[in-house]
């Protein structure tokens, strides 16, 4: 039996992700900073709760050296814990930045350099790390969260190139909004702000109908399934994507246009 740990595997994208890890006949370690919330998931999966914090590297390598001691295998590491933080730049703190780089960045690159010498070392396994369209295509309003995210899409492509020699996988997920409670509680902890505040709204008025995350989830397996170094979803995710490699200027000109529209600028 395949063995998969979830970050931030209580809610949102990383709830669906258990679910259908656990559908497909995975044995699923959901780890979130909510140590009750991961249980709830757990039971629905038929895997196990473990309290988590990302930020800490320690607690990361002690919960990935127990799930291998205990399982003896660790097939994915799915580093999907992550924060929304929304604001325009003038206006967003050190803090709103802190934060978002410690759990956004900080927290994949702890799951990664305790997971990749194990998977190394078993010959196999696939990292997977959940970034954003974000981390593609210009998106304002967010500054912290548009960094983090492309960092987390270049650390895991050239993660992907030296892994190759060892037969471990690398994938990203960069989903579009997706309707998660995410985008209810941006700004988590740290001084609100009026995009913030109107995360949902503005996603809905960016995208239209919002991504479900059962979908991506089944997107992101079948993704896994053919190797993909990116997993981009939805279908407009794709587009808008495509048309910032096609032309970066006229993009950027979109995203202001867009920054107007929503009251940002």
């Amino acid at each position: 039996m395949r063995t998969a740990i979830v970050t931030g595997g209580a809610s949102g994208i990383g709830r669906a992700l258990c679910r259908e890890l656990g559908r497909r006949g995975a044995h699923v370690v959901v780890a979130d900073l909510d140590g009750a919330g991961a249980e709830r998931v757990a039971k629905e999966c038929g895997g196990v709760g473990a309290a988590l914090d990302v930020t800490d590297p320690q607690a990361v390598q002690d919960l990935v050296t127990a799930v291998r001691a205990e399982r003896g295998r660790l097939d994915f590491m799915f580093n999907n814990a992550g924060i929304a933080v929304g604001g325009t730049t003038d206006e967003l703190t050190l803090d709103h930045w802190d934060r978002t780089i410690d759990v956004n960045l900080r927290g994949v690159v702890h799951g990664v350099h305790a997971a990749y010498p194990v998977m190394i070392r078993q010959g196999h396994g696939h990292i997977v790390n959940t970034a954003s369209l974000a981390g593609l295509v210009p998106a304002p309003l967010m500054a912290p969260y548009t960094a983090t995210k492309h960092a987390v899409v270049g650390l895991s492509l050239a993660l992907r190139a030296e892994a190759a020699a060892h037969g471990v996988r690398v994938s990203v997920v960069c989903p579009g909004f997706t309707d998660t409670p995410l985008l209810d509680h941006a700004n988590p902890g740290l001084p609100q702000t009026a995009t913030g505040a109107g995360a949902r709204r503005s996603a809905v008025r960016t995208q239209g109908r919002l991504y479900s995350a059962d979908s991506l989830a089944v997107d992101v397996m079948r993704g896994l399934a053919r190797d993909r170094a990116l997993i981009v979803a939805p279908a407009s995710g794709r587009m808008a994507w495509r048309g910032t490699r096609l032309s970066p200027v006229l993009a950027v000109r979109a995203a202001a246009l867009a920054v107007r529209r929503l009251g940002g600028g």
